[in-house]
């Protein structure tokens, strides 16, 4: 066992006891199964682990068993696309059953003392448990409560509005809580301070620049990776290289996202979001095929077959 701060994500359908009188048992099963079975796809894909089912309660815990430095981002993701999901999981009901649920979701971070499920210890228990669980208690259907915790690591990527400080059972103070609007889908969670001089990076950043001069003199490509623990400045590094670079160079910037479908090459999508390709490979000999490639692996280009029906149709004219 051990402690661990952590992020979690607490659902609970609004008022479910009459769909047990409105649907038999069988159909009523299959409700909460298309729901769980919902909410656990859309928790794990962004990272979240899921505790436990309690009839119609989810627990996510972000954080457990594996740490990411994004835990608090990926759980407010996570609830928002989980809140969307379950819009059109209604959408299927109603036509089936001619019934919908309302989920209500709280959202909290603090400290936890977690045991290891391959042992079968639980998950997680102490006080933030607690509470996300009060905060989905006091919620609406369809609305999610953030503890105020939790908004502190994400302020920067989310759209949320506070609400009164709340009082919760079991807590002896008032608990502030925010209304969680949406998410922005790329923004980080806090955004870094690149105001502050740069110490003690002044070798490192010497070398970069000189990779540089050379990439522009050879008119060649080189490659540079900075490595080092999460935390030490790495990302401030590029930054200084960038704003201390030669005027004459155009900088590109594309960045790996740290979970998702489909992402393969999105870096090459960011770098190329704003760049003219026709201008830039317009003088190339082979530039016209470059184009067509580059467009093509980031899914904006014309299907070759057609185009090809296309210039048929051009020749015949």
């Amino acid at each position: 066992m051990v402690r661990k701060t952590v992020t979690l994500v607490f659902c609970d359908v609004e008022d479910s006891t009459p769909l047990g009188e409105q649907l038999d048992p069988e159909a009523l099963r299959g409700v909460w199964s298309r729901y769980h079975d919902t909410a656990r796809e859309v928790l794990e894909r962004h990272g979240g682990t899921i505790e436990k089912f309690v009839g119609d309660a989810v627990l996510g815990v972000f954080g457990i068993p594996v740490v990411h430095e994004d835990d608090a981002l990926r759980a407010v993701r996570a609830a928002v696309e989980l809140r969307g999901e379950l819009a059109r999981l209604n959408d299927e009901l109603e036509a089936a059953y001619g019934i919908t649920i309302g989920v209500r979701t709280g959202i909290h971070t603090g400290e936890v003392y977690a045991g290891d499920p391959a042992q079968g210890d639980p998950f997680a228990t102490g006080d933030a448990v607690v509470v996300a669980q009060r905060l989905e208690a006091t919620a609406i259907a369809g609305e999610i409560l953030v503890g105020d915790a939790t908004i502190r690591l994400v302020r920067d990527a989310v759209t949320a509005e506070p609400t009164p400080a709340l009082t919760l059972k079991g807590k002896s103070e008032p608990v502030d809580a925010w209304r969680l609007l949406d998410v922005e889908p790329d923004a980080a969670g806090v955004a870094r301070r690149m105001d502050s001089p740069l110490i003690g990076r002044a070798a490192e950043l010497d070398a970069l620049l000189a990779e540089l001069d050379r990439a522009v003199s050879d008119r060649a490509c080189r490659i540079v990776t900075i490595v080092g623990e999460p935390g030490i400045g790495k990302s401030r590094l590029a930054a200084e290289l960038i704003a201390t670079a030669r005027t004459d160079t155009l900088v590109l910037e594309g960045r790996c996202l740290p979970y998702g479908n489909g992402i393969t090459y999105w870096p090459l999508v960011e770098v190329i979001r704003d760049l003219d390709l026709e201008t830039v490979l317009g003088s190339e000999p082979d530039g016209e095929t470059a184009r067509a490639r580059i467009l093509e692996a980031i899914g904006r280009a014309e299907p070759r077959s057609r185009a090809r029906v296309s210039s048929r149709r051009r020749t015949a004219e």
